[in-house]
């Protein structure tokens, strides 16, 4: 398989999408340093981020180099390894050496030189499996043929979310959603899903408060979670200020007293020590950001993740390799919604349910993988489209039942 139509000279796009990357992670070393400093004893975490990023640079390079179609051919035994690890995770046999516990949670594999999270290697696994499957099917623009797909997501989703690790699972489907309108997707079909999705949640949520704890869905630190949010963030209840929701009630106050500038690392480093935020270095670390650097650290963060997006849109907008494109598209759903979801549960907009913020967090694993979607973009947006190419997935009718593939198409054309 010739690659002499690739150079990673071409894709403008995608470093830009990198140099993105990179500067989160700048900024993310920046705030674990300062939460480094709030700790009563030196943690180091910042020296191991910078070697994590060193890891997770070379994987970007090594992402960028392998043929699409070898990538898409590996995603489902890639899927599968990943299905597997999530249910060595479950088997209660396991020794804790291997498989430690955690805040009652169990997400990791101890390999004594190394420890990784399945979960995050599973939603990339995810990504590259549906994106491979729908590359070039017309099924999915029927009600029954949405089934397959969404038994991709569910496997991974409900092994992720008995570890238990619901903010991993939730972050699944509106991927999924997103990869399904890309491929041409009908939109009432995707409305209708949607409605149910938010009907359910919605009923889940009122559940709490009318059903017993017996006929609850939700395991109780669970509801006790989006309990505290709602009571903290809409009628100022500080029932949970000291328990359940102390963590937020921290976090919001961090963001808060940041102001513009922020107080930079001595100062606000008194102030996390103060504060005692949990998991300041992880799943909070947005709070120490916008504490550090103030409102105009917070904005960059989240501007730097918004170009970021929408360079993973443009490239999949310009990609004619349907598989490269349905990619961009759910890395770019994958990203935008972890940051909603990790920046919401630092403002007391979403309860806490286990998120970090990628390429910010600590976290081997997380920025390893987060890297390596880097590195396949480059990858994506080096080629030029191959001449005898299959043509991509858009549609020229709309009622078609299964429809023929043809040339570019705006969405629209699909509902």
């Amino acid at each position: 398989m010739s690659d002499h139509n690739w150079s990673l000279l071409r894709p403008t796009a995608a470093w830009i999408v990198a140099i993105c990357a990179l500067a989160l992670s700048a900024i993310g070393i920046a705030a674990i340093h300062t939460a480094d400093l709030s700790a009563a004893n030196p943690t180091g975490f910042a020296q191991r981020q910078m070697i994590w990023l060193a890891l997770g640079i070379i994987v970007m390079l090594a992402c960028a180099f392998p043929h699409p179609k070898r990538i898409g051919a590996v995603s489902w035994p890639f899927f599968g390894v990943c299905c597997f690890l999530l249910l060595i995770l479950l088997m209660p046999f396991m020794p804790r050496w291997l498989v430690p516990v955690i805040n009652g949670s169990r997400r990791w594999i101890d390999l004594q030189v190394l420890t990784i999270q399945p979960s995050e290697m599973a939603r990339l696994a995810f990504i590259l499996a549906v994106a491979w499957f729908l590359r070039h099917r017309g099924s999915h623009r029927n009600l029954h043929g949405l089934l397959l797909p969404f038994g991709i997501m569910f496997i991974p989703a409900i092994l992720i979310t008995l570890e238990p690790d619901l903010g991993g699972a939730i972050l699944m489907p509106p991927v999924l959603f997103a990869m399904l309108i890309a491929a041409g997707a009908k939109l009432r079909h995707m409305a209708a899903l949607l409605t149910i999705v938010i009907a359910v949640a919605a009923s889940s949520i009122a559940s709490i408060y009318v059903l017993p704890d017996s006929m609850q869905v939700l395991r109780g630190y669970q509801r006790a979670r989006i309990d505290a949010t709602i009571r903290q963030t809409f009628f100022d209840d500080q029932t949970y200020v000291q328990t359940t929701g102390f963590q937020q009630d921290r976090a919001r106050t961090l963001v808060g007293a940041g102001g513009v500038s922020g107080y930079g690392a001595e100062r606000s480093s008194v102030i996390l020590r103060f504060n005692r935020l949990p998991e300041n270095h992880n799943d909070m670390i947005y709070a120490v950001i916008v504490n550090r650097f103030g409102m105009v650290g917070g904005m960059a963060v989240l501007g730097l993740f918004v170009v970021m997006c929408f360079g993973w849109l443009y490239i999949s907008a310009m990609s004619r390799d349907p598989f490269a494109r349905l990619v961009c598209v759910g890395f770019a759903a994958q990203m935008f919604f972890q940051m909603t979801l990790n920046t919401g549960m630092s403002m007391g907009l979403v309860p806490i349910i286990g998120a970090n913020l990628p390429f910010v967090s600590y976290g081997g694993s997380s920025l390893i993988i987060s890297y390596c979607l880097i590195g396949l973009t480059l990858n994506f947006a080096a080629r030029k489209p191959e001449i005898m190419a299959r043509k991509s997935f858009e549609f020229e009718h709309p009622s078609e039942d299964i429809p023929k593939a043809r040339g570019f198409k705006s969405l629209s054309s699909s509902t």
